[in-house]
């Protein structure tokens, strides 16, 4: 026996190009579009399907080229917040919630965030990461009560990722934070969406059809990937966790790491390998640390100051006439 959502009996009022019920009017949607270029896949070989999932591919970037202004906005914008004791929390669901998981989990271990600075809320809960539970996407109930449990303030930035921009999940989440002062910014592959118009920026990656129609864990999943990975490393570059392009605030948890921030030690500073290993062990394993002690000249008390004083900027810690010590 068939469960879930019931099937509408009749046409939903439109409401800015989209219906009210996000599921009526999908064939609207870009995303929900069938893709000229792929009819017949089923009767393609293997190289064939190949060659037709990597042509579209490669209109994701030129997708995701055209949205730049706005990104760079939300990275000022969630620059601005982090400086200010704020949070970057993600909300999705699906295939984009799952997306912003995994943006929002690899922070930590790459540029030593603090715990809870950048988080994310997926429909469904922890469990929807590995098991779908996509009925959940469909309550803006669940969404208000989600985001709400963060209890956002005019400090925080929340974005919303839904490919269609249509998710009542993501769309009431975000509305919520918004009216509670919250900073917020919508992801999406489709223009003039719900999402849009609940949120203060919008990034739109219109990538057009997918190669399975509706399949938006392609084309629109490579889209929002690229532009969550713009934001999150652009905002902390712009506040200093990283150095020229390097990744000083590596947490050295396994032997991967370890040789990670040996190297960058070696290629920011010019030092061999004897060197830098032991200004990492009398940094107390800190690569940022070991790194304002070698490039300033400072024994490890004065680069903790410094590190202190610029709220982890590495540059600003090395440049001491910025600090006017």
């Amino acid at each position: 026996m068939l469960t879930g959502p019931s099937l509408p009996e009749t046409p939903r009022a439109e409401k800015n190009g989209f219906g009210s019920d996000p599921g009526a009017l999908t064939h609207q949607l870009t995303t929900e579009g069938q893709n000229e270029a792929s009819h017949g896949l089923d009767t393609k070989s293997a190289l064939e399907i190949a060659r037709i999932i990597n042509h579209e591919d490669a209109k994701v970037a030129a997708a995701v080229r055209k949205a730049l202004p706005e990104i760079a906005q939300v990275i000022d914008m969630v620059a601005r917040s982090l400086r200010a004791g704020g949070r970057l929390i993600y909300v999705g669901a699906g295939s984009s919630g799952r997306i912003a998981a995994l943006d929002a989990s690899e922070c930590p271990p790459s540029y030593s965030t603090a715990p809870g600075q950048v988080q994310y809320i997926m429909a469904g809960g922890p469990k929807a990461l590995a098991s779908a539970v996509e009925v959940n996407e469909d309550s803006e109930e669940l969404g208000q009560r989600d985001v709400a449990r963060r209890r956002p303030t005019r400090k925080d930035v929340i974005v919303g990722i839904s490919a269609s921009g249509c998710t009542p999940y993501v769309v009431a989440a975000v509305a919520y934070a918004r009216a509670r002062g919250a900073q917020t910014a919508a992801v999406t592959c489709n223009c003039g969406s719900p999402l849009s118009a609940a949120a203060d920026v919008t990034v739109v990656a219109d990538v057009g059809p997918e190669v399975i129609s509706g399949s938006t864990r392609m084309k629109a999943g490579t889209a929002q990937k690229m532009i969550l990975n713009m934001i999150t490393t652009g905002a902390l570059t712009r506040l200093g966790l990283v150095y020229d392009n390097l990744m000083v605030n590596v947490q050295m948890q396994n032997s991967k790491l370890v040789e990670r921030g040996i190297h960058v030690l070696m290629s920011a500073c010019h030092v061999d390998r004897a060197t830098a290993v032991e200004t990492i062990r009398s940094a107390g394993r800190s690569v940022p640390i070991a790194l304002v002690m070698l490039k300033a000249k400072v024994d490890k008390p004065e680069a903790v100051r410094r590190l202190a004083k610029s709220d982890g900027n590495v540059r600003l810690a090395i440049e001491d006439d910025v600090l006017e010590l």
